[in-house]
């Protein structure tokens, strides 16, 4: 499964911040039921590698699970290990993008302004998370988007919601990484299949 096919089928990823590794399988389960196809769990979430193994393993073919909040060089391995196949940073690190890359993993560096954006892509990186949407409007998607190679993935992270992605979704991102809006320490199994059916119902 690549990473821009998933994006196309279903534009959004989830990022289960928070989650208990007894709670991996069910929450994941849920997740692809309501379409999802890439889950990011971050590293400063109770046990992560944990969570990232039960995920991956569940998974299989269905769906990309990686990592979040990736932020030394030395957690790209460990992930690997755990069966993850992304790595998502809140930041653009050269040595953790050729890491990744060198360990065959998928690269999602965190950037804010075309400087990062030209960096992260000319180390390698295979798509560019916007973050944080809060402070990046639709119209600096757009003029970031102008000035990048026409291929490049734009994921958006932070403060996305089933409701507001479309305008920036017009403006040229890929994709959103959808936080609290979907998932949050102590939710139940029925909340998070309606929040995620949300999103799934928002396309139309």
């Amino acid at each position: 499964m690549k990473l821009k096919d998933s994006l196309r089928e279903f534009p959004f990823i989830a990022i289960t911040r928070g989650l208990e590794p007894h709670q991996a399988v069910h929450c994941i389960e849920i997740l692809i039921q309501a379409g999802f196809t890439i889950i990011e769990n971050p590293l400063n979430s109770p046990r992560p590698f944990e969570s990232i193994q039960s995920m991956a393993k569940y998974a299989g073919e269905k769906a990309l699970i990686g990592a979040g909040t990736v932020t030394k060089v030395s957690q790209v391995e460990l992930v690997k290990h755990a069966g993850g196949r992304v790595i998502v940073s809140p930041h653009c690190d050269i040595k953790i993008i050729k890491q990744t890359k060198k360990s065959g993993l998928v690269s999602i560096p965190g950037v804010a302004t075309p400087t990062e954006a030209m960096v992260a892509l000319n180390a390698g990186a295979d798509a560019l998370k916007l973050f944080p949407a809060e402070i990046i409007s639709p119209a600096a998607v757009k003029a970031i988007r102008a000035v990048l190679p026409a291929e490049t993935l734009l994921i958006l992270v932070g403060g996305i919601n089933s409701t507001n992605w479309q305008t920036y979704s017009e403006a040229g991102a890929s994709g959103f990484g959808i936080g609290s809006s979907l998932y949050k320490p102590g939710i139940s199994g029925e909340q998070l299949l309606q929040k995620a059916l949300l999103f799934r119902d928002s396309l139309g």
